[in-house]
């Protein structure tokens, strides 16, 4: 019998899916994760929407899957995992809403017709989440515990961090029970709390609730019966591949993060081992991208900055840069060679930013322009993370803080010659271990001084209006102080002299401010903002100035009871009213006192 080449079908969606009892849907481990957001799955809402409104009789058609048939039981999807995903997250919600309305819908003869539509429609979508015949269907509707372990698609890509949550959904009797059964994303709110797996079941699950019971039997029978897609079959897996890159059909475009996994994964001898790092980085790098620190793309390119300064593969005044996939594939692939010693380079990286993120130093300059990273990450490389510490690294990054908050004050970005051309040139000292710090220091005093005016400096921060140099100024006035600086997570920019409120023209008017453009131009000047608790914040936002100093420690009320610097120095502030030369006289304060930083005096 002559071996299997290609097998195209044009095939029922509902057929697709629906799989011989021993076979299941994989998806390879150089596969991306589930990356189909609420926005894809509303397209194709409304793309099923539309269509069922346009009464069309021929079928609808979702495009071309490629699946690879090489190992036995195994379908492997090498195009099509996002739509395969979602369709049977979309088959498992129609499932659920029907069987919600059967449940309250009268059983009369003008509903007789209906539930029986919607219980064809049921036990079709029945056989194909569990691969039921009609005893299996039986066990399972007398007890749920009968659907676990029934797997109709395994996710097995080491790029996806939430493999339990699509098993989990299928698994559960009713929505509550997928609810209560998903991951929740730590320190996320609302929906954001849930993966892609969960918001997309439950954007569809919402919407079918919204519909009638008629409109819920139309939309399942014609999902059932008219859409399609073309499904090719492949039993070597190299002419799938190859299919896949000239199809180049209609998914999500993979990110450079997926494409070198996927590299490096081919190269790795021993793949158990090569899946295991690489979950450990996708986990490690996931956590630090919900602190807003870092993602595994910027991992990649940070590696790539380090390794060219390192190497010496730009020379000095250059700034032109590859692409991130470029350099891997392209430029560079001996380093995709080595998979396990890239790999914890890329871990490496990980681990010294997860031990600095919560340094309020790092946490300070985070509020910056992000390109910093691609230039401390460089030199923190010189460490061993264990050994890293805030007050080791902190001379380099006060360098940092000095140019970036230039950076933020000037009318010119990062792209200058000023920042983006020094920050080049000085990565190939940043990298070299042999480079001191006194000597790294000395470039940046060298370079502030040659490249800006410390009188225009000055007259530029008292023009500031914005809020980032709040929290530099803050920490400065820390560190002259000799007092803690704490970086809250729940701190507010708060307007001294409010900048809005009922009582606002009469405070403006008591503190000498004649008109309301003057105003306007005084209240979001340095001198009349600092950090304030959340809290304290919100109990004297706008009211007067000696309301808000506080009177009592005990009541932890107004700034007395705040632990910022600023405030608390206010709360024993000799006048009970701020007036408009008081504004005048902390904007020069902090303005000289931004100043000497940045020009390390």
């Amino acid at each position: 019998m002559p071996t299997k080449n290609i097998e195209p079908n044009l095939r029922l969606i509902s057929e697709y899916t629906r799989l011989e009892p021993e076979d299941k849907f994989c998806i390879p481990e150089y596969q991306r994760g589930y990356s189909w957001t609420t926005v894809q799955c509303e397209k194709l809402w409304q793309d099923i929407g539309a269509f069922i409104e346009s009464g069309a009789e021929d079928p609808y058609f979702f495009g071309t899957i490629i699946i690879d048939c090489s190992k036995d039981n195994c379908l492997s999807l090498i195009d099509g995992q996002q739509r395969t995903t979602t369709f049977l997250l979309l088959l498992k919600a129609i499932s659920l809403c029907i069987k919600k309305s059967l449940r309250v819908m009268p059983e009369s003869d003008d509903t007789r017709a209906l539930r029986r539509g919607l219980n064809n429609s049921y036990e079709k979508i029945f056989r194909i989440l569990y691969k039921a015949d009609e005893d299996k269907f039986e066990d399972i509707e007398r007890d749920w515990n009968n659907a676990k372990g029934i797997v109709v698609l395994e996710n097995r890509s080491i790029n996806e961090l939430y493999k339990n949550d699509f098993q989990a959904i299928i698994e559960a009797a009713n929505f509550n029970i997928a609810e209560n059964s998903v991951y929740k994303i730590p320190r996320k709110q609302k929906d954001n709390k849930y993966t892609n797996f969960f918001r997309n079941f439950k954007y569809f699950y919402n919407n079918l609730s919204s519909y009638s019971e008629s409109q819920l039997n139309n939309f399942a029978k014609i999902f059932l019966s008219k859409c399609q897609i073309i499904e090719i079959k492949s039993w070597q897996i190299e002419q799938a591949i190859t299919m896949f890159n000239s199809l180049n059909s209609t998914g999500m475009p993979l990110s450079d993060a997926d494409i070198i996994s996927a590299q490096l994964y081919s190269k790795a001898d021993n793949k158990d081992l090569f899946i295991e790092q690489w979950q450990r980085i996708n986990e490690k790098a996931e956590i630090l991208c919900q602190k807003k620190v870092v993602s595994i793309d910027a991992v990649l390119q940070q590696f790539m900055y380090y390794e060219r300064a390192t190497k010496q593969q730009y020379k000095i005044g250059e700034v032109t840069t590859p692409g991130v996939r470029k350099y891997y594939t392209y430029e560079h692939p001996e380093l995709l060679n080595e998979p396990y010693k890239l790999s914890d380079a890329f871990e490496k990286i990980l681990n010294i930013w997860n031990i600095i993120a919560d340094y309020p130093i790092i946490q300070l300059l985070l509020k910056f322009n992000e390109n910093f990273k691609l230039f401390l990450l460089p030199y923190l490389y010189r460490f061993e993370a264990n050994r890293i510490t805030e007050e080791k690294i902190k001379p380099i990054v006060e360098c940092f803080l000095r140019l970036f908050a230039i950076m933020e004050m000037g009318e010119v970005g990062y792209s200058a010659s000023v920042f983006k051309t020094f920050l080049f040139n000085e990565n190939l000292n940043l990298v070299n271990p042999d480079y001191t710090e006194e000597s790294i220091i000395a470039d940046f005093d060298r370079h502030i001084t040659a490249s800006f005016n410390e009188d225009d400096i000055i007259v530029d921060l008292k023009d500031y209006d914005k809020n980032i140099l709040v929290f530099l100024n803050e920490y400065l006035y820390a560190q002259n102080k000799g007092i803690p600086f704490k970086f809250e997570s729940n701190v507010n920019v708060e307007h001294i002299m409010p900048a809005s409120g009922h009582n606002v023209d009469t405070i403006r008017i008591d503190a000498g401010i004649g008109t309301r453009e003057e105003f306007d131009n005084l209240v979001n000047k340095l001198g009349n903002k600092i950090l304030l608790e959340e809290n304290i914040n919100k109990s004297v936002s706008n009211d007067w100035f000696k309301t808000k100093k506080g009177t009592t420690v005990q009541s932890k009320q107004g700034y007395l009871g705040s632990e910022f610097g600023l405030a608390n120095a206010l709360a024993h502030y000799p006048k009970d009213k701020w007036k408009k030369s008081d504004i005048k006289q902390f904007t020069e304060d902090a303005a000289q006192r931004i100043a000497n930083f940045i020009f390390h005096k």
